[in-house]
């Protein structure tokens, strides 16, 4: 069992950056793939990145590619997800999600309670 809280959301004009973080309870944090998903009103949920188990491999969906940064620090139990130049179309409620294995799937075990993020134009 884990449980994850996320933090950092907030509001921020467009082009700028924001840090979310989600610490995970739990002895056994370096056994979980993480990632980051996100829901916009009146959309499906959807992925945002993720990190293998090892922190080796990272992913990402091409609308954040080169814009946006999933790290994991094991001796915090915290994931990360940078987020630089920020658009409007980022605005969305930003989950974490976590399940056992090396790779994150489609349908995490986990999830947090989820974070804000709002990008005025």
């Amino acid at each position: 069992q884990v449980q994850l809280v996320e933090s950092g959301g907030g509001l921020v004009q467009a082009g700028g950056s924001l840090r979310l973080s989600c610490a995970a309870s739990g002895r056994t944090f370096s056994s979980y793939a993480l990632g980051w998903f996100r829901q916009a009103p009146g959309k499906e949920r959807e992925f945002v990145a993720a990190v293998r188990r090892t922190g080796g491999s990272t992913s990402y969906a091409d609308s954040v590619k080169g814009r946006f940064t999933i790290s994991r620090d094991n001796a915090k139990n915290t994931v990360y997800l940078q987020m630089n130049s920020l658009k409007p179309e980022d605005t969305a409620v930003y989950y974490c999600a976590a399940n056992m294995g090396v790779v994150l799937t489609t349908t995490p075990s986990y999830w947090g309670q989820g974070t804000q993020v709002t990008v005025s134009s």
